[in-house]
């Protein structure tokens, strides 16, 4: 009564990722998988198919089938249960769900589906925990990741400063040489004479020392780049990179003796670096639109919402000049106050009389290189409490000498929040609170004083939960106010793009988009 294997097929019937629980040849896994389009019917709603020794349980996703392939004598309902969490984990990791988007994360995908069933039996576990073994997080990876950033950062900043130099130099060079021709005394016209001689390629190293000034030109750059290079050198001791290096193993030596004191406190100084290691990924596509909207909210402790503003913004980045021919349609969804404003190099009236971007001149490209160009960006303000994505509740109570602090969050059914963080101001503490109970996970920051509770992932699974913890007697003012940080991969106007028109008749480049909702200031005061 186990699952002989799970996998993903399309629905032409090709086998994009599948992974068997028991001992089986591959051509019989493969000769299962290919009978499998033809028993399955038209216009049927039956999820499960049998033949004469298996049995298909299977679910579609767009363009996919996820199948489950079974002896007869398994628990239907169990096999049921499991389908429902593969639907569920293949869209986690799968950034499109078609044969390109499996492909690219067929290994990962893999090893979710191992966590979902072991031996063929199925597993008790959430989505969210899937993610969480299969990330596998190890603190001395973390730190190490933070060494190497931070050497990276300190070579980026000495590269900064030379070409900062080396560009001075090149100013004062070009000042320098202003009219010079004319003042150039006897012996340095000799010295150029002589570097026409052995620059010149050809035999006739004086006939080219007929056009004196443009060759006295070739040797003013070559003579300017010999000396910048002693002065570049030069300049760079005293910036310091012997300091730079002892300041580096200094900063390595605290975060060693943090990560002892206080467990994960360098966690804080892996986020950003781990983003900007993202950042400086190349794209894979040859466009990419990126669309991410920014709040800034603030809630009173009763509930009541004192501000909302959310600023959103739509970026492209072509790689090649030829693909920048092109005109972006527009969709979103239609809400109250809700209002466009583009680059004033596009046409506004094409925009507003059929909501596509393009540029006022059709003969000239979008800009291209590794640099987003923002070409539209809205506002919302105007919305009530309703429409928050996150509430959060904290209920201080003094009892003898302890303080209880009760937390409870409620999530909106519009979003499905990542990486949430509710970081709570503590009073000034000897040790770390006690926590009774938390749905998550917690951090005790001693630096600044404060309690992170971390979920990785709010769905329909968990809208709301709640942690209490235990301090010494504090004012309840002491536990404001409090920050919230999330993700979200949908945003509030929906603005996505819905195709790319190409102007020079040829075909359209392929193309993706980068679609988020983060958090710029979330505070309950």
């Amino acid at each position: 009564m186990v699952v002989l294997a799970a996998s993903v097929l399309t629905k032409t019937g090709k086998v994009l990722v599948s992974r068997q629980f028991v001992d089986m040849p591959r051509i019989r896994i493969e000769g299962l998988l290919a009978a499998f389009p033809k028993l399955v019917g038209t216009g049927k709603q039956h999820t499960y198919v049998e033949t004469e020794n298996v049995r298909y349980v299977y679910q579609p996703i767009e363009a996919l089938y996820i199948i489950l392939v079974t002896n007869k004598q398994s628990n239907i309902l169990e096999d049921l249960d499991t389908l429902r969490l593969l639907a569920k984990v293949v869209p986690e990791y799968a950034p499109s769900l078609d044969e390109e988007g499996i492909g690219e994360m067929a290994f990962e995908i893999i090893f979710a589906f191992d966590e979902c069933l072991s031996l063929g039996n199925k597993e008790n576990l959430t989505v969210a925990q899937v993610r969480q073994y299969c990330e596998m997080e190890s603190h001395e990876e973390k730190l190490h990741k933070l060494v190497l950033q931070s050497k990276m950062n300190e070579a980026k900043d000495v590269m900064k400063r030379k070409a900062t130099e080396i560009e001075k130099s090149k100013i004062e060079k070009g000042k320098f040489q202003t009219g010079a021709y004319s003042s150039i005394s006897g012996p340095r016209r000799s010295e150029s004479g002589f570097g026409d001689i052995n620059i010149s390629s050809s035999g006739s190293g004086f006939g080219s020392g007929s056009g004196f000034g443009l060759n006295t030109e070739s040797i003013d750059s070559f003579s300017s780049k010999s000396k910048d290079r002693p002065a570049a050198s030069a300049k760079a001791p005293p910036k310091g990179l012997g300091m730079q290096l002892g300041k580096k193993t200094q900063k390595t030596n605290q975060f060693l003796e943090s990560l002892k004191a206080e467990g994960e406190v360098i966690i804080e100084d892996v986020q950003p670096s781990a983003v900007q290691s993202k950042s400086v990924l190349p794209p894979t596509d040859p466009i990419t639109v990126t669309i991410e909207e920014k709040l800034n909210i603030i809630v009173e402790k009763n509930g009541a919402l004192r501000n909302f503003d959310l600023q959103g913004t739509l970026s492209l980045q072509i790689l090649n000049q030829d693909d920048g021919f092109i005109q972006l349609q527009i969709e979103n969804r239609d809400m109250p106050g809700l209002s466009f404003k583009t680059h004033p190099n596009i046409n506004k009236d094409l925009f507003n009389r059929e909501q596509i971007i393009g540029l006022k001149d059709p003969n000239r490209p979008f800009p291209t290189g590794q640099n987003d160009v923002g070409l539209m960006k809205w506002r919302i303000q105007k919305m009530d409490e309703s429409s928050l994505p996150l509430t959060v509740n904290c209920w201080p109570s003094v009892s003898g000498n302890e303080t209880y602090v009760n937390i409870e969050y409620e999530a909106s059914d519009l979003f499905d929040l990542q990486n949430v963080v509710i970081s709570v101001p503590l009073p000034a503490l000897r040790d770390a609170p006690t926590v009774n109970q938390i749905d998550g996970e917690w951090r005790y920051d001693a630096r600044n004083s404060s309690l992170e509770w971390s979920i990785l992932l709010i769905d329909h699974s968990n809208r709301s939960g709640s942690m209490e913890f235990v301090v010494p007697p504090a004012d309840q003012s002491a536990f404001f106010p409090i920050s919230i940080k999330f993700a979200a991969s949908s945003t509030y106007s929906d603005v996505k793009v819905a195709g790319i028109n190409s102007l020079k008749g040829a075909t359209v480049p392929k193309y993706s988009q980068r679609v988020q909702l983060i958090t710029d200031s979330y505070q309950v005061v």
